[in-house]
Protein backbone atom coordinates (compact mmCIF):
# COMPACT_ATOMS: atom_id res chain seq x y z
CA UNK A 1 0.00 0.00 0.00
CA UNK A 2 1.45 3.36 -1.07
CA UNK A 3 1.58 6.44 1.14
CA UNK A 4 -1.24 7.98 -0.90
CA UNK A 5 -3.41 4.92 -0.30
CA UNK A 6 -2.78 5.18 3.45
CA UNK A 7 -3.81 8.83 3.35
CA UNK A 8 -7.06 7.88 1.60
CA UNK A 9 -7.84 5.53 4.48
CA UNK A 10 -7.47 8.42 6.96
CA UNK A 11 -9.60 10.73 4.82
CA UNK A 12 -12.41 8.19 4.67
CA UNK A 13 -12.36 7.46 8.41
CA UNK A 14 -13.71 10.37 10.48
CA UNK A 15 -12.32 8.95 13.72
CA UNK A 16 -8.80 8.54 12.34
CA UNK A 17 -8.98 12.04 10.81
CA UNK A 18 -10.01 13.53 14.19
CA UNK A 19 -7.27 11.67 16.08
CA UNK A 20 -4.66 12.64 13.48
CA UNK A 21 -5.72 16.30 13.55
CA UNK A 22 -5.58 16.41 17.34
CA UNK A 23 -2.13 14.81 17.28
CA UNK A 24 -0.78 17.36 14.78
CA UNK A 25 -2.27 20.31 16.70
CA UNK A 26 -0.89 18.96 19.98
CA UNK A 27 2.65 18.55 18.63
CA UNK A 28 2.52 22.00 17.02
CA UNK A 29 1.24 23.57 20.23
CA UNK A 30 3.97 21.96 22.33
CA UNK A 31 6.68 23.11 19.90
CA UNK A 32 5.41 26.71 20.06
CA UNK A 33 4.42 27.00 23.72
CA UNK A 34 6.90 24.83 25.66
CA UNK A 35 9.96 27.07 24.99
CA UNK A 36 8.12 30.03 26.54
CA UNK A 37 8.27 28.36 29.96
CA UNK A 38 12.07 28.60 29.87
CA UNK A 39 12.19 32.30 28.95
CA UNK A 40 12.09 34.99 31.62
CA UNK A 41 10.87 37.55 29.10
CA UNK A 42 9.64 37.20 25.52
CA UNK A 43 10.30 40.88 24.75
CA UNK A 44 13.79 41.72 23.60
CA UNK A 45 15.18 44.64 25.56
CA UNK A 46 16.02 47.71 23.50
CA UNK A 47 18.57 50.34 24.48
CA UNK A 48 16.96 53.64 25.39
CA UNK A 49 13.62 52.37 26.67
CA UNK A 50 12.68 53.51 30.16
CA UNK A 51 9.52 53.92 32.25
CA UNK A 52 7.47 57.06 31.69
CA UNK A 53 8.35 60.12 33.72
CA UNK A 54 5.57 61.20 36.13
CA UNK A 55 4.42 63.98 33.77
CA UNK A 56 4.46 61.64 30.75
CA UNK A 57 2.53 59.01 32.71
CA UNK A 58 -0.07 61.60 33.69
CA UNK A 59 -0.30 62.61 30.04
CA UNK A 60 -0.75 59.02 28.97
CA UNK A 61 -3.59 58.61 31.47
CA UNK A 62 -5.29 61.66 29.94
CA UNK A 63 -4.68 60.26 26.43
CA UNK A 64 -6.50 57.07 27.41
CA UNK A 65 -9.19 58.87 29.43
CA UNK A 66 -10.13 61.13 26.51
CA UNK A 67 -10.30 58.20 24.07
CA UNK A 68 -7.45 59.34 21.83
CA UNK A 69 -6.56 55.68 21.28
CA UNK A 70 -9.90 55.12 19.52
CA UNK A 71 -8.72 57.10 16.47
CA UNK A 72 -4.93 57.01 16.81
CA UNK A 73 -3.05 53.71 17.01
CA UNK A 74 0.57 53.51 18.11
CA UNK A 75 1.55 50.57 15.96
CA UNK A 76 3.53 51.03 12.76
CA UNK A 77 3.48 47.80 10.80
CA UNK A 78 6.56 46.52 8.93
CA UNK A 79 5.23 47.45 5.48
CA UNK A 80 6.88 49.87 3.10
CA UNK A 81 3.93 52.30 2.90
CA UNK A 82 3.68 52.42 6.71
CA UNK A 83 7.40 52.89 7.30
CA UNK A 84 7.72 55.61 4.65
CA UNK A 85 4.79 57.55 6.10
CA UNK A 86 5.28 57.15 9.84
CA UNK A 87 8.85 55.97 10.42
CA UNK A 88 10.52 52.80 11.70
CA UNK A 89 8.09 49.98 12.44
CA UNK A 90 7.05 49.56 16.06
CA UNK A 91 9.08 47.36 18.39
CA UNK A 92 7.44 45.27 21.11
CA UNK A 93 9.85 46.76 23.65
CA UNK A 94 8.39 50.21 23.05
CA UNK A 95 5.16 49.09 24.71
CA UNK A 96 6.68 47.01 27.49
CA UNK A 97 5.69 49.56 30.15
CA UNK A 98 2.22 50.30 28.74
CA UNK A 99 -0.85 49.27 30.73
CA UNK A 100 -2.80 48.96 28.47
CA UNK A 101 -0.71 49.15 25.29
CA UNK A 102 -1.82 51.36 22.39
CA UNK A 103 -1.40 48.93 19.50
CA UNK A 104 -4.44 48.61 17.27
CA UNK A 105 -5.82 47.93 13.82
CA UNK A 106 -8.04 50.99 13.26
CA UNK A 107 -6.97 54.52 12.39
CA UNK A 108 -9.26 57.47 11.88
CA UNK A 109 -6.29 59.80 12.34
CA UNK A 110 -2.57 59.17 11.76
CA UNK A 111 -0.53 56.73 13.81
CA UNK A 112 1.22 58.53 16.68
CA UNK A 113 4.02 56.10 17.46
CA UNK A 114 6.64 58.54 16.08
CA UNK A 115 4.91 61.89 16.64
CA UNK A 116 7.46 63.08 19.22
CA UNK A 117 9.55 66.09 18.11
CA UNK A 118 7.72 66.33 14.77
CA UNK A 119 5.82 69.42 15.85
CA UNK A 120 6.42 72.20 18.35
CA UNK A 121 4.68 72.43 21.71
CA UNK A 122 2.74 75.40 20.37
CA UNK A 123 1.49 73.37 17.41
CA UNK A 124 0.23 70.60 19.69
CA UNK A 125 -1.54 73.06 21.99
CA UNK A 126 -3.21 74.79 19.01
CA UNK A 127 -4.14 71.45 17.46
CA UNK A 128 -5.68 70.19 20.70
CA UNK A 129 -7.46 73.49 21.32
CA UNK A 130 -8.83 73.97 17.79
CA UNK A 131 -7.93 71.03 15.52
CA UNK A 132 -9.34 72.57 12.34
CA UNK A 133 -7.18 75.67 12.68
CA UNK A 134 -4.13 73.61 11.73
CA UNK A 135 -5.72 70.61 9.97
CA UNK A 136 -8.85 71.89 8.15
CA UNK A 137 -10.15 68.40 7.33
CA UNK A 138 -9.79 67.15 10.92
CA UNK A 139 -12.84 65.66 12.68
CA UNK A 140 -11.10 65.60 16.07
CA UNK A 141 -13.00 67.10 19.03
CA UNK A 142 -11.60 70.16 20.82
CA UNK A 143 -9.58 69.62 23.99
CA UNK A 144 -8.90 73.22 24.96
CA UNK A 145 -10.37 72.61 28.41
CA UNK A 146 -7.21 70.70 29.31
CA UNK A 147 -5.43 74.05 29.72
CA UNK A 148 -7.77 74.88 32.60
CA UNK A 149 -7.41 71.58 34.45
CA UNK A 150 -4.55 71.72 36.92
CA UNK A 151 -2.77 68.52 37.96
CA UNK A 152 -2.25 67.72 41.62
CA UNK A 153 1.43 66.66 41.68
CA UNK A 154 0.89 64.46 44.72
CA UNK A 155 -1.71 62.29 42.98
CA UNK A 156 0.90 60.91 40.58
CA UNK A 157 2.73 59.09 43.38
CA UNK A 158 0.00 56.45 43.59
CA UNK A 159 0.07 56.08 39.78
CA UNK A 160 3.76 55.18 39.85
CA UNK A 161 3.21 52.81 42.78
CA UNK A 162 0.37 51.06 40.92
CA UNK A 163 2.53 50.64 37.81
CA UNK A 164 5.39 49.32 39.93
CA UNK A 165 3.01 46.71 41.35
CA UNK A 166 2.41 45.29 37.85
CA UNK A 167 6.08 45.13 36.92
CA UNK A 168 7.13 48.58 35.69
CA UNK A 169 10.63 49.11 37.19
CA UNK A 170 9.92 52.26 39.18
CA UNK A 171 12.27 52.41 42.17
CA UNK A 172 11.40 53.73 45.61
CA UNK A 173 13.46 56.81 44.78
CA UNK A 174 11.38 57.43 41.64
CA UNK A 175 8.11 57.01 43.52
CA UNK A 176 9.20 59.27 46.40
CA UNK A 177 10.31 61.98 43.94
CA UNK A 178 7.28 61.66 41.64
CA UNK A 179 5.51 64.86 42.71
CA UNK A 180 8.68 66.95 42.51
CA UNK A 181 9.65 65.44 39.13
CA UNK A 182 6.20 66.12 37.67
CA UNK A 183 6.35 69.79 38.62
CA UNK A 184 9.98 70.21 37.59
CA UNK A 185 9.51 68.80 34.09
CA UNK A 186 6.87 71.41 33.22
CA UNK A 187 8.46 74.36 35.06
CA UNK A 188 10.94 76.58 33.20
CA UNK A 189 14.25 77.15 35.01
CA UNK A 190 13.55 74.32 37.49
CA UNK A 191 16.43 72.15 38.69
CA UNK A 192 15.98 69.02 36.58
CA UNK A 193 19.37 67.35 37.05
CA UNK A 194 17.98 64.45 39.10
CA UNK A 195 14.93 64.17 36.87
CA UNK A 196 17.12 63.79 33.78
CA UNK A 197 19.17 61.08 35.49
CA UNK A 198 16.04 59.13 36.33
CA UNK A 199 14.37 59.71 32.96
CA UNK A 200 16.92 60.23 30.14
CA UNK A 201 15.69 62.17 27.11
CA UNK A 202 12.73 63.61 29.01
CA UNK A 203 11.37 66.75 27.32
CA UNK A 204 11.61 69.78 29.62
CA UNK A 205 10.00 73.19 29.90
CA UNK A 206 6.64 74.88 29.63
CA UNK A 207 4.44 72.81 27.32
CA UNK A 208 1.10 74.62 27.41
CA UNK A 209 2.27 78.25 27.34
CA UNK A 210 1.37 78.88 30.97
CA UNK A 211 4.45 78.58 33.21
CA UNK A 212 2.44 79.45 36.31
CA UNK A 213 0.67 76.09 36.56
CA UNK A 214 1.08 72.44 35.63
CA UNK A 215 -2.00 71.49 33.64
CA UNK A 216 -3.39 68.45 31.87
CA UNK A 217 -2.36 70.13 28.61
CA UNK A 218 1.24 70.16 29.87
CA UNK A 219 1.03 66.46 30.62
CA UNK A 220 -0.59 65.41 27.35
CA UNK A 221 1.84 67.41 25.20
CA UNK A 222 4.81 66.06 27.19
CA UNK A 223 3.56 62.53 26.52
CA UNK A 224 3.08 63.18 22.79
CA UNK A 225 6.51 64.79 22.47
CA UNK A 226 8.14 61.71 24.00
CA UNK A 227 6.54 59.14 21.66
CA UNK A 228 9.11 57.50 19.40
CA UNK A 229 12.08 59.51 20.70
CA UNK A 230 13.63 57.11 23.21
CA UNK A 231 15.08 54.55 20.79
CA UNK A 232 17.86 55.49 18.35
CA UNK A 233 16.52 53.87 15.19
CA UNK A 234 19.52 54.99 13.15
CA UNK A 235 21.43 52.05 14.62
CA UNK A 236 18.82 49.69 13.16
CA UNK A 237 19.06 51.37 9.76
CA UNK A 238 22.87 51.14 9.82
CA UNK A 239 22.75 47.45 10.72
CA UNK A 240 20.28 46.84 7.89
CA UNK A 241 22.52 48.69 5.40
CA UNK A 242 25.57 46.69 6.48
CA UNK A 243 23.94 43.40 5.57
Amino acid sequence: MSLLDKHVVIEKNATLMLVGSLLVVTIGGIVEIAPLFYLENTIEKVEGMRPYSPLELAGRDIYVREGCYVCHSQMIRPFRDEVERYGHYSLAAESMYDHPFQWGSKRTGPDLARVGDRYSNEWHVQHLTDPRSVVPESIMPRYGFLKNNKIDPHSITTHLAANAAVGVPYTKEMIDAAAADLSAQATPDANTADLEKRYPKAKLGDFDGNPQAVTEMDALVAYLQMLGTLVDFSTYDEAKSAR
